[in-house]
């Protein structure tokens, strides 16, 4: 029976007080401090699985241990020279789990190796309702294992700039952010996405929901509009807007999987009441500042801000590694966590 929405909210409230409010990772003997951390996939079927395979492969701070693909067909298309094991040679193997199994798989296999006794990577959206999201936080804290959420743009130079700017006030008063990732989704795509209410707000609005939310904090009203546009029968959500309001200032993000060449158009950007700063492209990310008056490093006027150079999943793992070894929590605290996944499904109608 579906719960009330308020007794929801205190249940959710009621269950993470009770685990904690920060993830600490047990301790590691002294050996394994030192040695590469072994990891392994749960999962090689979402379509970000074969970068971050890569940036493990490279990566020497990890020992790939094996994956696991409980799905034949999806095996089949994995890498022909891959150590294949089960879900329980993969549990008893590893330090870490790499949840990179399709969408709504994210939970439960998350579920399973937090179970497990193992510390997780879940790639984004980590679950398709609050409550799901809730209990792995839970199991996560009560067993003092890290869960890490995959937002890829966590750690984009760009993102983190311009929120630097908005949170130190260099912009004046934040009144608007406003974003958009769109791209040009083929018929398996759209197929597997039309299985969420929210579709393209789901799969791609989330990655922009994230620092919106991380900025401003939760929403007091979020309202969503989610049509279907392409000449198709699939009934995806491909044609997304949501529109989120704070006590002093809006958010407005949109996500459509209809616009060939997307990549270079997708944005974000924040105004204040001195200036604004925007992130477009979002990769290789160039972030332009624009200000009436000079504030913290920038001079009044606009200008190109020099980033280093961005390459996806590098820094979130080198930050899982770091927390594992170092003993300490994660830098997303469970509220925002909590924040993040809430706003997320209301601006998807799905909780």
């Amino acid at each position: 029976m579906k719960m009330p929405r308020l007794n929801r909210r205190r249940f959710i409230a009621a269950s993470l007080v009770t685990a904690g409010s920060i993830m600490l990772p047990a301790p590691l003997s002294a050996a394994e401090g030192s040695a590469r951390i072994r990891v392994g996939f749960l999962g090689t079927g979402y379509s970000h699985f074969k970068e971050k395979h890569k940036v493990i492969l490279e990566s020497p701070i990890w020992h790939l241990i094996g994956l696991c693909e409980e799905d034949d067909a999806v095996r089949a298309k994995g890498p022909a020279d891959a150590r294949w094991m089960s879900a329980k040679e993969l549990f008893e193997s590893v330090d870490v789990v790499i949840v990179e199994s399709a969408v709504a798989h994210h939970a439960r296999d998350a579920k399973r190796a937090l179970q497990a006794g193992k510390h997780v990577h879940v790639e984004k959206p980590p679950a398709d309702s609050l409550e799901g999201f809730a209990e792995l936080l839970k199991i996560a804290a009560e067993r003092k294992l890290l869960l890490q959420v995959g937002y890829m743009w966590r750690y984009n130079p760009g993102i983190n700039a311009a929120l630097e700017a908005a949170r130190k006030g260099w912009l004046g008063d934040v009144f608007l952010v406003r974003a958009t990732m769109n791209t040009l989704a083929g018929a398996d795509q759209r197929r597997d996405w039309a299985r969420f209410r929210g579709g393209a707000m789901f799969e791609q609005g989330c990655h922009l929901i994230d620092p919106l939310v991380r900025l401003l904090g939760k929403p007091v009203k979020v309202t969503p509009f989610l049509k279907h546009s392409a000449a198709t029968d699939d009934l995806l959500a491909d044609n997304t807007v949501a529109v989120f309001e704070f006590p002093r200032a809006m958010g407005i993000i949109t996500s459509a999987p209809l616009q060939p060449n997307a990549g270079p158009q997708r944005f974000f950007e924040i105004l204040g009441t001195n200036g604004s700063a925007k992130v477009q492209p979002l990769e290789q990310p160039a972030l332009t500042i624009d200000l009436a008056k000079a504030a913290g490093p920038y001079p009044a006027g606009k200008h190109e801000v020099k980033l280093p150079v961005y390459r996806r999943y590098v820094e979130e793992f080198d930050e899982l590694a770091s927390a594992i070894r170092e003993q300490k929590a994660l830098p997303f605290s469970i509220e925002v966590e909590m924040n993040v996944q809430e706003a997320l499904m209301r601006a998807c109608e799905m909780n």
